[in-house]
């Protein structure tokens, strides 16, 4: 292994359509691996009921993938660094397509959650690792058309993933959504690692931070685990949920501590030095934990509360993408011409705004009425995401952009994760606080209780048809009540940016990874 890559300067590189093809293979790949971040979303129903769990359980297919991903993304330069990036990438395309296999073969929710972990560990390098190979493979000059083609594939992928998701459960089974993968992905690693092994740089000794990356898991472990279980385990009056918390604050701290003494650190907590790169990370947690959330929250509702096929839930779900796509090279031009911190303001503010539209909805709303304001918010997420790259990457110091990127990608996964079983939470809580004050404001005198038994054996119908009533519009209050909540956190992220500084310098796209 080390021959081939200390050769890797005297072999030819490659050009013409099989640069094309290496570069079509890289983007497919992350597309691939961006796709399941979104595909399992309109599915968890399917998913939950197939292996016998309740849907606020079927989260944890969600939470997991994201989860194992942050923390295997801190990792992903030093295995690149010590075993060649081409390597890394094409094993991790391979796990994934093992990981993806076994997720469709799962028999219990248990299994597909380790399997999703599994899968997670694998999507981390694998979407790290296509950008660098990108822009290594690539001459300078045509640099930003690599970077194009990544973009898109990053773009499309959480459009694409719940119209595909939806139609492979509603036509198949849920277990399409994963053996769909598996076929591609052993394609792709095959073909990456036959035409790009010639592009590996010279490996390097470098030794791993074991201690802060055990620390790092420890506490994020834990994190999640009291997140998703609280619920279930009534919170602070359960012994395991007061450890989980314990746990999760001290190892955070340790954490902390260690890699801001470390010499070399697994995560480079120092650049929280910089103002303006610590004001973006506080509105990236925000704006995507509470994107992230509503995207969990959207299909759920749908096909609990409205009647949505899978299918259907995901082609309203995808038109939240379609003006993501659009104005993404946009939202680019102006970050060059303007200050970046407008942009930035203008997208978390639209987001909340439509947050707010999106809270007046009804149990009688027609396709479209649901569709449109899913479409129009596709505005703000480019205008906000693309310039807090810039402004982020441009507040620390140039050694140290990969680190900042690095950090960048933690806090979006993690906060993604966090916002899910947050979501979920709050849903399942407020649906039955509105359930019980429906049903006293409905019954208010008692008198319908009485009037039941006169339906003789039509009572048993007639209570379940007015639970079922109280059920929908007590989901229905309950979805519009996070939506309003998602607005003000929305709203409150959009003022933290006046904290950064305006840039002094400008970063090329290029040198940013995602």
């Amino acid at each position: 292994m080390s021959n081939v890559a200390h050769s890797a300067g005297d072999q030819p590189q490659l050009n013409g359509a099989m640069l094309w093809v290496a570069a079509i293979v890289l983007a497919m790949a992350n597309f691939v691996a961006v796709l399941n971040m979104t595909i399992a979303n309109v599915t968890v129903p399917n998913m939950a009921g197939a292996l016998g769990a309740a849907s606020t359980q079927g989260t944890w297919v969600i939470t997991s993938y994201a989860v194992a991903e942050a923390i295997t993304v801190p990792l992903t330069g030093w295995l690149a660094a010590r075993f060649g990036a081409v390597l890394v990438f094409s094993l991790a395309v391979e796990m994934f397509a093992f990981s993806s296999l076994l997720c469709g073969m799962s028999t219990s929710l248990g299994m597909l959650i380790g399997m999703r972990v599994l899968q997670g560990m694998s999507g981390g390098p694998l979407m790290a690792l296509s950008q660098t190979l990108l822009l290594r493979i690539f001459p300078k000059e045509k640099s930003m058309q690599a970077m194009g083609l990544w973009a898109m594939t990053t773009l499309l992928a959480p459009v694409v993933g719940p119209v595909l998701g939806g139609w492979l459960c509603d036509n198949y089974r849920w277990s399409w959504v994963f053996f769909i993968n598996v076929p591609m992905a052993v394609a792709f690693g095959v073909i990456a690692w036959t035409l790009l092994r010639r592009s590996e740089n010279p490996l390097a000794r470098s030794r791993i931070d074991v201690v802060g990356m055990v620390l790092l898991v420890i506490w994020v472990a834990a994190l999640q685990i009291m997140l998703d279980q609280g619920k279930d385990l009534d919170w602070f009056s359960s012994r395991e949920i007061c450890v989980l918390a314990v746990v999760a604050v001290i190892g955070f701290c340790a954490f902390m501590i260690w890699e801001l003494t470390e010499e070399h650190p697994v995560v480079n907590v120092r650049v929280f030095r910089h103002r303006g790169f610590s004001s973006c990370m506080a509105v990236l947690a925000l704006a995507f934990g509470g994107f992230f959330g509503v995207n969990v929250l959207t299909p759920l509702w749908l096909q609990y509360n409205m009647g949505y096929t899978t299918t259907w839930a995901g082609m309203v779900v995808a038109w939240g993408g379609v003006l993501s796509v659009v104005f993404s090279p946009i939202a680019a031009n102006l970050a060059a011409r303007f200050d970046a911190r407008y942009l930035i303001f203008f997208g978390v503010m639209w987001l909340g705004l439509d947050l707010f539209w999106r809270s007046l909805a009804n149990t009688d709303m027609t396709y479209w009425e649901i569709c449109v304001p899913l479409f129009f918010m596709g505005v703000g997420m480019p205008m906000f995401y693309v310039p807090l790259t810039g402004v982020a990457m441009a507040s620390v110091d140039e050694d140290e952009t990969a680190a900042g990127s690095g950090l960048m990608n933690f806090v979006r996964t993690i906060s993604g994760a966090i916002a899910t079983s947050l979501v979920n939470t709050v849903w399942e809580d407020k649906s039955k606080h509105y359930h019980a004050e429906l049903t006293n404001v409905l019954d208010s005198t008692g008198e319908l209780s009485r009037g039941l038994p006169s339906l003789g054996h039509y009572r048993e119908t007639g209570r379940a048809l007015v639970n079922s009533l109280v059920d929908g519009q007590s989901l229905m209050l309950a979805t519009n009540h996070l939506m309003t909540l998602i607005g003000v956190v929305f709203i409150a992220a959009s003022f933290l940016i006046v904290l950064a500084p305006k840039p002094t310098r400008t970063v090329d796209a290029t040198a940013v990874g995602h």
